[in-house]
């Protein structure tokens, strides 16, 4: 593909989608990466094959009006994009939190469509969420709006149409209100929502899928370059559910994490953080604070920097678990003037393109979010797969079949880099990967 066709596809998404940084981020450094695939496949052109794949199948606002304790009625916007449904129906999170916006959504559901698709199991892409903040309400007041939530999206979801899961402020308790909500108003039990509780269905091993993926990946990033994780200094960002995740396999594989982060600031810890300290982030989740200064005080020797990134300190691995955009040229810089050869992606496109780009120019090995993070999205595929068997599966059988989807991914993402003749790019590799199962099923499927 010349770059000339490359740059007319960027420039159809910011035409077409004025205003949305994030969601034209996230194609443009997709489409990028495919210019050598759309070279050796013309027909991919002629079909349209792109023009189609940045329009998603279907998009749903909707207002969410609900009463506050105080019994004053509030309104929310309330959105699910159903992005690509070539593999399967549409799968992906409900986000609550105030940044929760079009462009937001669009570039999650996006990069949704080719994680899902490296995970190897048939499911689209598809994302949702509301910009409403369940931090500081009571568990009345989110019950109330996820109802409301529901009454609107339930007419766009089920089990062979698109099934949500858990996001950035959507965790259990969230999601069982949406579910009761859900069967109430459909007269079934299904497997349309995941992230369950484990009482009702919900997947041993789910919690903590998302971080533990991240660290497989990442041990297959560092083997396949020579080198092990035990031993390695590892800084993360966020204290949350994939921050905990990660934390905790990083102990068991004898890596050592010396600092996370929180919108106020982060923690350096250099007598490392195991044990009693990792199931501390549970508390600092739970605390509708959203801020990491406790730890300080509660743990002597570790100290709390405020308003600063973790990027500044030294490590051989870096793991942002926080939101987009973490990582700003500047951390960049600072990333490579401390040595260090890795960056796993744990959150959503953590990383400026401009960052990015500084990063892998200077010789950092990065692993992509959309194959570093897919262990999530991939365990609640087989929570739906458990649910419609009714059967359920121990944690072992859980964890065994995540290590396998996980080392699966990376060496794909390998072999489509190296098959294109770019190296170790898992970058490139797993854009182009995770591509060519979309189109392949989109070109079987006629223009529809």
């Amino acid at each position: 593909m010349s770059k000339n066709l490359a740059e007319k596809y960027i420039e159809i998404v910011k035409e077409r989608n004025p205003g949305e940084p994030e969601f034209q981020q996230a194609v443009e450094e997709v489409i990028r990466s495919l210019e050598p695939v759309l070279e050796k496949h013309p027909e991919f052109e002629k079909a349209g094959l792109i023009e189609r794949l940045i329009e998603p199948e279907r998009a749903v606002q909707f207002r969410v009006a609900w009463v506050d304790d105080s019994g004053q009625v509030q309104v929310n916007r309330g959105y699910r994009y159903q992005f690509n449904s070539a593999l399967g129906p549409y799968k992906g999170g409900v986000r609550f939190d105030p940044s929760v916006n079009p462009s937001v959504m669009k570039f999650l559901a996006f990069e949704q469509i080719f994680k899902n698709a490296l995970t190897g199991l048939p499911i689209g892409g598809g994302k949702g969420g509301a910009d409403f903040n369940p931090m500081g309400k009571s568990d009345g007041e989110v019950m109330r709006f996820c109802q409301a939530f529901m009454n609107e999206l339930y007419r766009h979801i089920g089990p062979y149409t698109d099934s949500p899961a858990g996001d950035l402020g959507v965790g259990p308790r969230e999601i069982g209100y949406m579910f009761g909500q859900y069967k109430k108003l459909v007269n079934r039990f299904d497997e349309a929502i995941t992230g369950k509780q484990i009482v009702y269905g919900g997947l041993n091993g789910r919690a903590e899928a998302t971080g533990f993926g991240i660290v497989y990946f990442a041990n297959c990033m560092l083997e396949a370059n020579g080198e092990k994780l035990a031993g390695k200094r590892v800084v993360i960002s966020g204290f949350g559910n994939v921050a905990w995740g990660t934390a905790l396999k990083l102990e068991e594989l004898g890596a050592k994490l010396v600092a996370f982060s929180g919108p106020d600031g982060y923690i350096l810890d250099e007598a490392g953080i195991t044990g009693e300290k990792i199931d501390y982030f549970l508390e600092l989740r739970n605390s509708g604070k959203n801020i990491c200064q406790p730890y300080a005080d509660k743990f002597p020797g570790s100290v709390f920097v405020p308003g600063k990134k973790p990027w500044e300190v030294e490590a051989d691995l870096y793991i942002p678990c926080a939101m987009q955009n973490d990582i700003r040229l500047e951390d960049a810089k600072n990333i490579v003037a401390s040595g260090a050869k890795f960056v796993c992606e744990g959150a959503n496109m953590p990383t400026t393109n401009e960052a990015l780009d500084y990063l892998m120019q200077n010789g950092v090995i990065v692993g992509p979010c959309k194959a570093a993070n897919a262990g999530g999205v991939a365990c609640s595929c087989i929570e739906m797969g458990q649910n419609a068997g009714h059967t359920v599966f121990s944690p072992e059988q859980v964890h065994a079949q995540l290590k396998t989807i996980m080392v699966n991914i990376h060496d794909s993402a390998a072999k489509a880099a190296q098959e294109y003749g770019l190296g170790y790019n898992l970058v490139a590799g797993a854009n182009i990967a995770g591509f060519m199962k979309v189109a392949q099923a989109m070109m079987a499927q006629g223009v529809v």
